[in-house]
């Protein structure tokens, strides 16, 4: 009945009719902020901590790659005899002071695993045998360096990896490996990650595929199973990279971000509990409720005053109505009545209602303007023309550490730092002779978290066409954004300093091939001096691999390249032989780019072609040797139809070619050899296969010749042997030749059968008294 009673007034009513209406926006806005905000800050928290492990992913792959190339190059130096090796395994190993700051141990082995030399003062390790741990075994089989699996070390029993790269002598024969270990639970980059914090409470881990845990932020264990029971450390042990939402080892909710390793089947999880991540979205939605309620404190009786008093008119009304009827009030009604009397009070009381209506919109504006600045989640504050502040909103208060109370009337430029306020002052003054908005970054004093905060901070004149009321002046909390952006700018300058310092070329282009990164390597391959960026590496150079220029979109279009043997033409006319490896990032999308990997292949291919051509020649006649002849003959063989004219095979074995060493000396006896291999070659065809088998026997493979023209060209071979002479000390030395010729038939089953066939002829020709041509002929 009370309450009946209460809302019989329409005062009343309209007092529950504004807050109703005032908390029921309050509350839609809030949770349209909240939603919005909680889904704006879970992506910005997920792209931190994805950033977070890419960075560590690609520092600890640098650091690894380092250790890596480093030993590989020092076993490389390393080419000696087996008997050398071992003789001076502890000086080699005392001089390795690269590898000593590289790695905790650094060991030498032979090739049946016994360790030859360490640099280990407190634990001799020479003599033992470490053939059956992985690390030799995969290296020794596959004979390229290996980072092995984690492992316990005869070391205290510390958990550790081994980097070991194989020693081969100069002909290439395996004769041990030098090897050096890591302490994973020592003071090196593996601890460094374990250290490493994201916020106050996230963590980093490294794991390997296999499932053992190298590092843990959180709870420091190294070398135990990793846990499989969350669901993305598990997808991460089968290759997955990507952000999720999961739970960690203790129920907490947490966003994690997992990359692969490119070195070693590792990798990297960032860790970050939710509830760190999305604080600023709870202590937000506190905030607005404590603001909401103390609203509610202040705009219920404000209210109840302000309708009580728009509704008293209606008493004088039916006072005035009443002395009208009795002729006691002569003058105009204040306010308006009925349809009658509003007819004759809107005549006398325009002027009055229009000024009614002005005062009413103002404080419908201003009542508008409060509940706005109250809720806000940015600091606002209204100040009067000479910069004193009338008005702070509580998220102001919340920013510096001060209530309303204390900043009312204080000036606002006190609040910024002494150091910042000749130029924060210079720059408004500025705006404002230019009138437009002024907009600054400068350290403001606080009383909260910090005693100085970064703002972003927006001011703007509050005046009328006749004159200047003040400044309303927005401030962002911005101090943790440039702390991240400081951070992000230094390990950009720290992955650009060790790109820098790369012998491989490496750049970044965009999808229209212009160059968005480049180090000075990869500006020399391009011919470019100083910075190359900006350039269109297409129009840079040419790129050539199996005869075809490979264009743009060959690149752009294709999947990622992991090893390319490839020619670069540069601008210059400059050439290289190239190692090219191509790596697509956010390959699809319309901020594609493509990194370009650029080796100088050079070196590798030229000894490449001198070890094919030592493998296919003999060293003294540069003839071809036994073995490639051979492979000649049988290509020839299967080719064998029934054509007009068939292939020959000639055997040419020399006559007195002994007496000529011994009475001449092994040196007349080389000149002679090569003096007869010119002869040879200048005798036959281009097309024909000139070989020497061995000792003083040479081949000849005459294709497509017909026996009748290669008995003509053997006998001017014999004639031209039996006319060279060599003159030494007075004396004249030569040899003849016995010459065996055989048709290469369809029905011979293989080069043996020829060869004999042949060589049966050159015998044939020695019975006969030598210096002939004998031919033998073919199974039909």
């Amino acid at each position: 009945m009370m309450i009946k009673r209460w809302l019989g007034s329409l005062a009343n009513r309209a007092v529950v009719l504004v807050i109703g209406f005032t908390l029921s926006s309050a509350l839609v806005v809030a949770v349209v902020g909240a939603v919005l905000s909680q889904s704006e800050l879970e992506q910005q928290a997920k792209n931190q901590v994805a950033t977070i492990a890419q960075l560590v992913a690609g520092e600890l792959d640098d650091k690894l790659a380092r250790r890596l190339d480093t030993i590989s190059h020092v076993a490389r130096s390393f080419a000696m005899d087996e008997a050398m090796l071992e003789g001076r395994a502890n000086a080699l190993i005392g001089e390795q002071y690269a590898l000593q700051d590289l790695f905790d141990a650094v060991y030498l082995i032979d090739s049946k695993g016994n360790v030859l030399a360490e640099n280990l003062s407190d634990l001799d390790l020479i003599g033992s045998n470490l053939s059956h741990r992985d690390y030799f075994q995969d290296a020794s089989q596959r004979l390229t360096p290996v980072i092995s699996e984690p492992y316990v070390s005869i070391y205290q029993d510390q958990p550790a990896i081994t980097i070991v790269a194989p020693i081969f002598d100069h002909r290439q024969k395996f004769i041990g490996m030098l090897a050096g270990a890591l302490l994973l639970s020592g003071e090196n980059f593996m601890e460094e990650v374990a250290d490493l914090r994201i916020g106050e409470t996230g963590y980093l881990g490294v794991a390997t595929r296999s499932g053992i845990t190298l590092a843990h932020g959180r709870t420091g264990q190294v070398m135990v199973p990793v846990r499989v029971g969350n669901p993305v450390l598990k997808d991460a042990m089968e290759g997955f990279e990507g952000t999720r939402q999961t739970r960690n080892g203790e129920g907490v909710r947490t966003i994690m971000s997992v990359r692969q390793m490119d070195q070693v089947p590792w990798f990297v999880a960032a860790v970050w509990p939710a509830r760190e991540a999305f604080a600023p979205i709870t202590r937000m939605t506190d905030a607005f409720l404590w603001t909401l309620l103390g609203i509610v404190g202040v705009v219920t009786p404000f209210a109840l005053w302000r309708f009580r008093r728009l509704m008293a008119p209606l008493q004088v009304l039916g006072q005035q109505i009443n002395e009208r009827h009795l002729g006691v009030r002569t003058v105009p009604v204040d306010v308006s009545g009925g349809r009658e009397i509003r007819q004759v009070a809107e005549i006398f009381n325009t002027v009055m209602d229009e000024r009614e209506d002005v005062l009413t919109s103002l404080a419908e504006r201003e009542a508008f303007f409060r509940s706005l600045t109250q809720s806000a989640p940015i600091g606002i504050i209204q100040t009067d023309v000479l910069g004193r502040i009338d008005f702070v909103n509580p998220a102001f208060e919340n920013l510096i550490g001060r209530p309303a109370s204390e900043l009312q009337h204080t000036y606002l430029i006190e609040g910024v730092l002494e150091a910042d306020r000749e130029a924060v002052l210079s720059g408004w003054r500025q705006s404002l002779r230019n009138k437009e908005v002024f907009r600054g970054r400068f350290r403001i004093l606080s009383r909260g978290e910090r005693d100085l905060i970064w703002g972003d901070v927006m001011t703007s004149v509050i005046e009328t066409p006749d004159k200047t009321l003040g400044s309303i002046t927005v401030v962002r909390d911005v101090s943790r954004e440039l702390e991240v952006e400081e951070a992000l700018r230094e390990e950009q300058q720290r992955a650009e300093n060790i790109l820098g310092v790369l012998q491989e070329g490496v750049l970044m282009v965009d999808i229209e091939g212009r160059i968005r990164f480049a180090n000075q390597t990869a500006c020399q391959f391009l011919g470019a001096e100083g910075d190359c960026a900006q350039h269109n590496f297409f129009d840079l150079v040419e790129i050539w691999s199996e005869e075809k220029v490979l264009s743009h979109n060959d690149f752009l279009t294709g999947g990622d390249i992991d090893s390319l043997y490839a020619t670069l033409k540069n601008r210059n006319d400059g050439r290289y032989d190239i190692d090219l490896t191509v790596l697509h990032v956010r390959q699809g999308r319309f901020n594609e780019r493509m990194v370009f990997v650029i080796r100088d292949d050079s070196e590798r291919r030229r000894q490449e072609e001198r070890l094919s051509w030592e493998a296919t020649h003999d060293s003294l006649t540069h003839l071809l040797n036994r073995r490639a002849f051979s492979a000649s003959l049988l290509k020839c063989l299967s080719e064998v139809t029934e054509p007009t004219a068939r292939s020959v095979l000639m055997l040419i074995d020399l006559d007195h070619f002994k007496p000529v060493n011994d009475q001449g000396g092994h040196l007349l006896g080389d000149d002679l050899l090569k003096r007869l291999a010119d002869l040879f070659k200048d005798t036959v065809r281009q097309s024909d296969t000139v070989a020497r088998l061995g000792g003083d026997e040479f081949g000849i493979i005459l294709p497509m010749c017909g026996l009748e023209r290669a008995e003509t060209l053997a006998e001017r071979i014999r004639a031209r042997v039996q006319d060279l002479r060599i003159e030494q000390d007075g004396r004249s030395f030569g040899v003849t030749a016995s010459i065996g010729l055989t048709e290469l038939a369809p029905g011979d089953s293989g080069p043996r059968e020829v060869m004999a066939r042949a060589d049966e002829g050159s015998y044939t020709a020695k019975s006969r008294g030598r210096n002939a041509v004998v031919v033998m002929p073919a199974r039909s």
